[in-house]
């Protein structure tokens, strides 16, 4: 049985554009699954450059599931880029020092949306804006240039600006039964033997 390998970076020979991207990764607060791969126009480099605001000091992380498949110019908004909202301003006085860091706000005082979060088998279309906190669930596809500012139910596909629902890939009674058979968390050797179920419809 022949299984591309999930730890080699370009699985495309001679196609240095698309890469599984936990192997291109290095942010320790980027957590991503097996086989899921980013396509970049340019370089996939570019991945962690679209990461925006995601700094040290906040904490939170962007968790990636397995099989996703990601393209280009795909933008993750983190908690940094959030600022602090009850005063007359927003302007961050404090991030340029001097008598203005007086002003430092406390951490619990920011708008701190939690982890990002993407399922598993998540396609995410090019130039799609995430926004921080969100949650997206299994299954999910989200439709080119949408902008993503809430949460998204399992196997639902979503575009637009903000993005809403559009349909439902399948009935709820059939997502039911996919969220309990979690094909992506099986066997590599078991995934391959299956191949022709899961990629064909299975309900009739």
């Amino acid at each position: 049985m022949q299984i591309p390998n999930k730890d080699e970076k370009f699985p495309i020979e001679n196609h240095h554009t698309l890469c599984f991207l936990k192997n291109i990764v290095s942010n320790p607060n980027i957590i991503v699954g097996d086989y899921t791969y980013y396509d970049d126009f340019e370089d996939v480099q570019n991945f962690e450059r679209n990461v925006k605001y995601h700094y040290d000091f906040i904490g939170d992380k962007l968790i990636i599931g397995k099989f996703c498949m990601i393209a280009s110019g795909v933008t993750f908004i983190m908690n940094g880029a959030n600022h602090k909202m009850g005063g007359i301003t927003t302007y961050p006085f404090n991030i340029f020092g001097k008598d203005w860091k007086r002003v430092e706000p406390k951490m619990e005082d920011l708008p701190y949306k939690g982890d990002t979060i993407i399922g598993n088998d998540v396609w995410i279309g090019a130039n799609v804006t995430i926004m921080p906190g969100v949650k997206v669930g299994d299954g999910a596809i989200i439709a080119t240039n949408a902008i993503v500012t809430k949460d998204v139910e399992p196997y639902t596909i979503v575009g637009g600006n903000p993005a809403v629902p559009l349909k439902k890939r399948f009935s709820d009674k059939e997502i039911e039964r996919l969220l309990a058979l979690q094909w992506w968390n099986w066997e590599i050797e078991k995934i391959t033997e299956n191949l022709e179920y899961l990629t064909n419809k299975i309900f009739e």
